[in-house]
């Protein structure tokens, strides 16, 4: 009986030595982007959101002008999706990622391109070594649209079909209100069964953040106004998210002036260069115990 050849470890059953893919983490993978505090919103605070995005010249010229769109979330947490028109659809939220996340969504958009349109998409569990996010699309600011349910992700007519609408309202059933404000970026209202909330992202370095917003605490500033209260922060992808609980009866367009004069209590706050102050130093380390990272 003849013994079956035994391919050495390490090398493909050609004889070629396998190259081993190691994952690689970043710290803030938007940086660099016209919108990060928003793609990191999108990514962990809004469940139902989209923007058109445009490819980047070089592969324009590969693949022609088709039309991108990120979205918060597509069926089954999918990386992402091709349409039979030839659109392209990448998913922020998804299940499988790697430890740069800029690096996940260039891999799934440039599968998702090679793909023939209207097929499944096939992504690597760990993308390798090559172009990141920011090498891919226009640097350009999001156009986003909040949704109220998961319709965006279907051609017209679909939900003529049952299975596709039951899926639907099952998908739709998870999306609580939120509301994108517009007096800062990256602010979004939502409501959450018992409970309302304000939850933004700063673009400043986190550590500048947390000084300024220690100067607030300690001078009674960091409240949206009466009856509110702040519930502590998120660190985001290298950002700070802070989050205000509110009265769960006022809505959204309500917390518009409040976040503003916020917005300007903060840019005061980051503007000033002295060391912190005993009473700042205090609040600091009040503010750093409510700290929770969320990626």
């Amino acid at each position: 009986m003849s013994k079956r050849a035994k391919t050495p470890r390490g090398r493909s059953a050609d004889g070629e030595k396998r190259q081993k893919i190691r994952d690689v983490y970043v710290g803030r993978p938007f940086e660099g982007l016209a919108d990060e505090p928003e793609w990191i919103a999108l990514r962990e605070l809004v469940p139902a959101a989209s923007a058109p995005l445009k490819l980047a010249p070089d592969l324009v010229e590969r693949y022609g002008d088709r039309p991108v769109i990120l979205a918060t979330v597509l069926p089954m947490a999918w990386p992402a999706m091709t349409k039979p028109d030839g659109r392209v659809f990448i998913g922020l939220q998804r299940h499988v990622q790697s430890g740069d996340v800029s690096r996940d969504l260039a891999v799934a958009l440039q599968c998702a391109l090679d793909t023939p349109t209207g097929q499944t998409v096939n992504i690597p569990a760990l993308p390798g070594v090559g172009p990141r996010l920011q090498d891919v699309i226009v640097n350009a600011p999001l156009d986003i649209t909040v949704h109220t349910g998961f319709e965006f992700w279907l051609e017209d007519n679909a939900t003529d079909d049952p299975n596709v609408r039951a899926s639907l309202e099952r998908a739709n059933a998870s999306i609580f209100p939120t509301v994108r404000l517009s007096a800062a970026p990256a602010t979004y209202w939502c409501r959450v069964t018992d409970r309302a909330h304000v939850r933004l992202v700063l673009g400043d370095d986190e550590d500048r953040a947390l000084d300024a917003l220690s100067r607030l605490s300690a001078g009674g500033g960091l409240l949206l106004g009466d009856n509110t209260k702040f519930a502590g922060m998120f660190r985001a992808h290298g950002l700070l998210a802070p989050v205000w609980d509110l009265p769960l009866e006022v809505e959204a367009e309500e917390w518009e002036a409040p976040v503003a004069e916020f917005t300007k209590r903060y840019a005061e706050a980051l503007a000033v260069n002295e060391p912190l102050t005993a009473a700042e130093r205090r609040s600091k380390q009040g503010l750093l115990g409510r700290l929770q990272p969320l990626r």
